[in-house]
């Protein structure tokens, strides 16, 4: 039996979910994503990731700015979906939408629930330098990310693994857990367990204040930070005025110095306890390039002090 689907999500990790959903034969009705977007100060419009791959897929595209309009929860009503599938949407759904009848609204979250409800799980599960994250398929409800759990799958966390590759690990896992709900459902073997409130956490979104790097916290917190910022935002320090990115650095235990302190020729900065190795970064509006093509063309001596 074909499900009829709708599909609400925005980011690249929502991508391969979208794609192994059309893969699988069931009938996805429509997409919804966010709106196009202005890129670089208002030049070229540029539309989500999901919305570009719907287009490919010749699936219809919706945009609206907000479920408040009644002409779109009508227009939800008229498809009569079997399932809405949200991941990553960027949208909360009122009430008046996930209170319809005859509609299951399930919601691929990037956390093993209950913990980092909220917008920013991957990367606050790196910067908290947890072992393990994973998926949650869960029941959509009014509260954020509090419904009931169908599955859960867990993934391990390194402390090399940066958000990119993590996001990308989770996101095919997801995929493949999308696929479980599916069977689940036209098997009639649905059952959710209500998530424990007592052990509730929040990812609450990354603030650009956060991404500045602190040399007064110590080199692994700072690592962790850098890897989950990487690639985007990013984490920074300034040199002579100008914001300077790290990609790509490592801890070094055997090095101690006042914190921001240049420790070697290697470009290894004392932290609160122990110092960071760069090996990667990228200056602002260039290319990334390794530590040492960066410091033949940066003069950046032992002893110097970095903000």
């Amino acid at each position: 039996m074909s499900l009829k689907i709708l599909f609400m999500g925005t980011p690249d990790f929502a991508v391969p979910i979208l794609k192994l959903l059309h893969e699988s034969g069931h009938n996805i009705l429509t997409v919804y994503t966010q709106p196009p977007k202005k890129k670089n100060r208002g030049q070229k419009v540029k539309k989500s990731p999901i919305h570009d791959l719907a287009d490919k897929l010749n699936i219809p595209v919706r945009n609206p700015i907000s479920f408040e309009e009644r002409n779109e929860i009508d227009h939800i009503k008229s498809l009569k979906p079997d399932i809405i599938i949200v991941v990553a949407y960027g949208k909360i759904l009122p009430s008046s939408l996930l209170c319809l009848d005859e509609i299951l609204f399930i919601n691929v979250h990037a956390s093993l629930l209950p913990k980092w409800r909220g917008a920013a799980p991957i990367q606050r599960a790196i910067m908290n330098m947890d072992y393990e994250t994973g998926i949650s398929i869960m029941k959509i409800v009014p509260e954020l990310d509090a419904g009931p759990v169908l599955i859960q799958s867990k993934i391990k966390i390194n402390n090399e693994i940066n958000y990119q590759e993590l996001s990308d690990k989770m996101s095919i896992l997801g995929a493949k857990l999308i696929l479980d709900t599916l069977k689940l459902i036209k098997n009639d073997k649905l059952n959710f367990i209500e998530q424990n409130e007592e052990e509730a956490t929040y990812a609450k979104k990354i603030q650009k204040s956060e991404c500045k790097i602190n040399w007064n916290e110590n080199a692994n917190k700072i690592i962790a930070k850098i890897n989950a910022f990487n690639p985007n935002p990013g984490s920074w320090f300034e040199l002579k005025g100008v914001r300077i990115k790290i990609i790509k650095a490592k801890e070094i235990i055997t090095k101690k110095g006042k914190p921001g302190t240049v420790l070697d020729n290697k470009l290894t900065i004392a932290c609160l306890e122990n110092a960071v190795q760069i090996l990667e970064l990228k200056k602002e509006g260039k290319q990334k390039m390794n530590v040492l093509e960066f410091l033949r063309g940066h003069e950046i001596k032992i002893g110097q002090c970095l903000k």
